[in-house]
């Protein structure tokens, strides 16, 4: 059986080749104000959640998108509390004044957050996020950026906040609550009062995720000791606006903030259940995500044959929260990366031709891209306008990607 993809990785690939080629533009297009998601698919044990987060002494791809970020904004960004999330999937900007006030009412609480510019990095993640080579991108030196970053995992089809902080009660234990999903004005689908947590360093980014990474739910199945049960979603939402006609403020217009987000997920192990030996929850477990994943086949099929035959058939968004949440990326609102991974064991042949064979299908899906917004129309140079010279220098298609670990056949 022979199938054809955009890009096939070795086994010797790199995570800094892996990222160059499929995160890299992601990332740009964040820095210039447009949407990405990155999936990451493939059976139990194919090394989805290794190429996404990496090991010690090799990051994967989220610290290599974290690291490219704040490369490139760097002096570049607001000051704290200057964007301000509200509970409608839309940002604020805060005067100066304000903002000062917010910052000095969070340094009184009793655990004072530790400025970024002396954060260490946890010994426990420290050689995942030291990635040696410099990236970055272009930026606009007339504007100010923010970075927010979320955490979300699907399990059972339900949402739950990874960052959600919960008073412990020995006596009563509390138990998470699952999030819902609601459409904000520009029809955009988010999770309600998901919790956002503002950034200054890559070193705070990835504490934020690998605290919530210790609250996904992992559980011993028959194919991988340590299996993910659940889909995990980490955002991540930048924020720009314009500095004023003087270049020393940013502008208080609502209008002029742009918001871009990129989201990597990766998927829970696709794979048959008379295989993982499962039995009751780690059964009901397996049964949702291979139903979930279905939903997400069924998608691009619909939107394959509207597209291939003119028809239109309604997407079966509303299926799966997965897809639910993401249905606006299949409808043009963003780049759709999908790096599908391949152990190329004898005992995964089966599901791997499937996840190929899927792969292969999806990235035939044409989404039409948005039109870009113009942003703010104020004279260029105003940040520097008033210092000495020589200051500080600051398309719609799916692709699919094969990634093989561990070893091949000959």
């Amino acid at each position: 059986t022979q199938y054809s993809f955009k890009w096939v990785f070795g086994t010797h690939t790199t995570q800094k080749e892996l990222f160059d080629i499929v995160a890299n533009p992601l990332v740009d297009d964040l820095i210039h104000g447009k949407n990405g998601l990155l999936f990451t698919y493939g059976v139990t044990g194919s090394g989805k959640t290794y190429t996404m987060t990496g090991s010690p002494g090799s990051g994967g791809l989220l610290p290599r998108c974290l690291n490219m970020i704040f490369n490139s904004i760097g002096s570049f960004q607001a000051k704290r509390c200057v964007f301000k999330t509200n509970d409608r999937n839309s940002m604020e900007i805060q005067c100066e004044v304000d903002a000062l006030l917010e910052r000095q009412k969070r340094e009184a609480m009793p655990i004072p957050k530790t400025p970024s510019s002396k954060r260490q990095a946890d010994p426990e993640f420290a050689d995942m996020i030291n990635v040696q080579e410099f990236c970055k991108a272009e930026v606009d030196e007339d504007s100010v950026y923010g970075v927010f970053v979320s955490y979300i995992e699907i399990y059972n089809n339900y949402i739950y906040d990874l960052l959600e902080e919960v008073q412990f009660d020995p006596i009563k234990p509390k138990l998470p609550q699952s999030k819902m999903l609601r459409e904000d004005k520009n029809h955009n689908m988010y999770v309600a009062g998901c919790t956002e947590i503002e950034v200054k360093s890559t070193e705070e980014a990835f504490e934020v995720f690998w605290r919530g990474q210790k609250k996904r739910r992992i559980a011993h199945t028959h194919l991988n000791r340590e299996s993910s049960r659940s889909h995990s979603v980490f955002t991540i939402k930048l924020v720009q606006a314009p500095l004023d006609a003087d270049g020393d403020n940013v502008l208080q217009e609502k209008e002029q903030i742009t918001v871009s987000q990129l989201s990597l997920v990766d998927l829970a192990g696709s794979e048959r259940t008379n295989r993982t030996k499962a039995e009751g929850n780690r059964l009901r477990e397996a049964g949702n995500i291979n139903q979930s994943l279905m939903t997400l086949r069924t998608c691009m099929e619909v939107l394959r044959e509207n597209q291939t035959y003119g028809t239109n058939k309604m997407v079966p968004y509303r299926d799966s929260k997965l897809t639910h949440l993401f249905k606006n990326y299949f409808d043009g609102e963003g780049k759709v990366r999908m790096i599908v991974c391949v152990n190329p064991k004898a005992e995964d042949y089966e599901e791997s031709l499937q996840v190929m064979r899927f792969a292969e299908v999806t990235q035939e899906v044409e989404v039409a891209r948005p039109v870009d917004k113009v942003i703010c129309g104020l004279t260029p140079g105003r940040r520097y306008r008033n210092l000495p010279r020589g200051g500080p220098i600051g398309d719609g298609t799916i692709w699919c990607y094969i990634i093989v670990h561990l070893f091949v056949f000959l």
